[in-house]
């Protein structure tokens, strides 16, 4: 029985000993023991270390300093101001020490102010003007279209020797002057459309393209002959006019013949042909509209012959 105690005690012992745990113990070298960081054989090694302390310490106010830096109110250099330009004419001429850009309107504004001006083109559309407005001299292009002008004066387009289109669409225009068109020497495109004109005025030579369209010329208002020596005209466009015949005689230069809702009855057969000329072709004159008229084409075949198309219109 003793001895069996002792082995059952001896075994206990040995496994407590066991169970304790091993650690290293650090030796210190007496030779090192009270020798300066900067005097030890690797100074290296501990440097590193105080080194990464001191990164751990300042990595919290690195970056507010950063930012603080670049939110520090440092005084702002001002930069001087460049020149304003000066302001320019339509024709390319200064308008310093003149008070305006270019002529005044009745209203008492330049007309490159109260309209908008491009290059050579004046805009004035939609601005309830009651006149033509003073335009610069090289103006080439000028549209006023919608607005509540009613009379075209003689001196309105005066002196605008390189005006080449003029767009008066929508106003209220019911009279013009005789010479307000004749005088421009470069006009070619002239468009009247939507007003209440009763007259056609003079035209210049020069003309391309007209567009009188919805106005109230009826039988008078067109006088005779009044396109005949327009012998660049291409584009001619009368219709909503109550016309009751077709304006003669037409130019050769003719492509187009608008005449559309209007109150023309007949056609003469050298209305567009030469009766006497059975040979002749009228190769350039293509569109004609003659729809909505009280006409039945049909009834003068011989009319047409010498066209390169048939009107468009009723044949019954």
């Amino acid at each position: 029985m003793k001895t069996f105690v002792n082995i059952f005690l001896g075994f206990f012992i040995f496994e407590s000993v066991g169970a304790v745990p091993i650690t290293d113990t650090a030796t210190y070298d007496s030779e090192f023991y009270d020798v300066s960081l900067g005097e030890l054989p690797y100074p290296s090694v501990y440097a590193e270390n105080e080194q990464s302390d001191q990164l751990e310490t300042e990595i919290g106010t690195a970056i507010p300093s950063i930012i603080q830096e670049s939110y520090s109110s440092a005084p702002l250099t001002e930069e001087p101001e460049e020149e304003a330009s000066t302001p320019k004419l339509i024709d390319g001429s200064s308008a310093q020490g003149s008070g305006v850009l270019v002529p005044q309107t009745q209203d008492g504004l330049p007309t490159c102010i109260l309209c908008t001006c491009l290059g050579t083109t004046v805009y004035c559309d939609d601005h309830e003007l009651n006149a033509v407005p003073p335009l610069p001299k090289k103006t080439m292009y000028f549209y006023s279209r919608y607005n509540r002008i009613r009379k075209i004066n003689k001196n309105d387009f005066a002196n605008l020797n390189n005006l080449k289109r003029i767009d008066l669409t929508a106003n209220l225009i019911s009279e013009i002057h005789e010479d307000a068109f004749r005088r421009l020497p470069q006009l070619q495109e002239l468009v009247l459309r939507d007003n209440r004109i009763r007259q056609l005025p003079e035209l210049p030579s020069t003309l391309t393209f007209i567009d009188i369209s919805n106005n109230r010329l009826g039988r008078k208002g067109i006088r005779n002959e009044a396109f005949k020596d327009l012998h660049e005209l291409q584009h001619l466009y009368i219709t909503d006019n109550n016309l009751d015949h077709v304006p003669l005689p037409l130019p050769e230069s003719l492509q187009a013949l608008h005449l559309q809702n209007n109150n023309i009855q007949e056609m003469h057969e050298d209305t567009f042909c030469k009766m006497r000329d059975y040979t002749y072709v009228r190769r350039a004159l293509e569109d004609i509209r003659l729809d909505g008229n009280p006409i039945n084409l049909s009834k003068t075949p011989y009319a047409y012959m010498c066209l390169p198309r048939l009107p468009v219109g009723n044949l019954i």
